[in-house]
């Protein structure tokens, strides 16, 4: 099955694009993206409360 439509959104970039953050336009969940040479690593971005940070989607 081939997407439509591009699944994550990448939404802000730092520095030579080694810190990125991306958004599932499907859930709204933001992910934490950082690369460092040959490794890089992703996680779900969190909140000050520990929660997931949560993009409104619009419909």
């Amino acid at each position: 099955m081939v997407a439509k439509e591009k699944r994550f959104e990448k939404v802000y970039s730092q520095g030579a694009g080694s810190t990125e953050i991306w958004v599932d336009k499907e859930t709204g969940v933001n992910y934490l993206y950082h690369s460092s040479g040959y490794s890089g690593g992703l996680t779900v971005l969190l909140g000050k409360d520990g929660k997931p940070v949560i993009t409104p989607i619009e419909a």
